[in-house]
């Protein structure tokens, strides 16, 4: 019954992800749950939602992490999320900006491999007063 139970929560978390517009913490996917399963269950599943190559986590301005749906481009042996992802000062948002890639220019001997970038401001939504 546990693994039926968490394949259940594996794909409600998964849909949740995939049809939100923002980056969503644990809270924000425990509550869309209510009672399916308890917090170490969807820690667990977000874990491998993103080594499977299907979310990846992004870190906000404030420190709480937050997961958003990959591009398409993410497999399970690496991201690829080079991109912007914005932060809303007022309603705490994290967007990914995937059509804004940071043209980056390192001192010879460097190698990038991969990158964040966390714009912080007030998004659309916070913005139309």
């Amino acid at each position: 019954m546990k693994q039926t139970r968490n394949t259940q929560a594996k794909t409600e978390i998964l849909n949740i992800i995939n049809h939100s517009d923002i980056a969503l913490s644990q809270p924000d996917i425990q509550k869309q749950l209510g009672d399916l399963c308890n917090r170490v269950t969807i820690y667990r599943v977000l874990e491998r939602l993103e080594n499977e190559g299907l979310i990846h986590k992004i870190v906000n301005v404030d420190g709480v992490v937050n997961f958003a749906k990959c591009s398409g481009k993410c497999s399970t042996e690496k991201h690829f999320h080079n991109h912007i992802h914005f932060n809303c000062k007022e309603c705490h948002s994290v967007t990914c900006i995937e059509n804004v890639i940071p043209d980056i220019s390192l001192p010879p001997a460097f190698i990038a491999q991969e990158y964040n970038f966390i714009v912080s401001g007030i998004c659309p939504k916070c913005s139309k007063v």
